[in-house]
């Protein structure tokens, strides 16, 4: 399209494309993080696929709909859900990191940087052992 025909095009119809671009990218990266929770190995590389792209997905499937809405109503709803997404994935996959470390589920020779060695909270092989015998 040349210049001439892109300024004959009305707002609306431009900003319907752009939010149906959007959504499909925004649908293909919580495809991908999806596949990439059942298709990589470890923990971690499973929860940059579980927060990254699925919280960015996200993010731009709102921003879609705020785009093809236009409301005021609409933007306020989806505020939260952007900023309570934005707030929850990271923190949640911390905590999932954190106890895939101290239950030894994640193959620490993969670290590079060990920032919890010293942690006093970590159990010990054998108080593993007996928490899982008295169960």
């Amino acid at each position: 399209m040349s210049a001439q025909e892109w300024g004959d095009l009305p707002w609306g119809t431009v900003l319907d494309v752009a939010s149906l671009v959007l959504v499909l990218i925004g649908a293909l990266l919580c495809v991908t993080a999806a596949i990439g929770l059942v298709r990589f190995r470890d923990v971690p590389t499973r929860l940059h696929a579980a927060t990254k792209p699925q919280v960015l997905g996200v993010v731009l499937i709102c921003v879609a709909v705020g785009l093809s809405q236009r409301s005021w109503g609409v933007l306020a709803f989806l505020v939260p859900i952007v900023l309570i997404q934005l707030a929850t994935a990271p923190l949640a996959a911390q905590m999932i990191g954190r106890q895939a470390y101290r239950n030894r589920t994640m193959a620490n020779e993969d670290l590079v940087v060990d920032e919890l060695a010293g942690d006093a909270r970590r159990p010990r092989d054998d108080e593993q052992r007996d928490d899982a015998g008295r169960s």
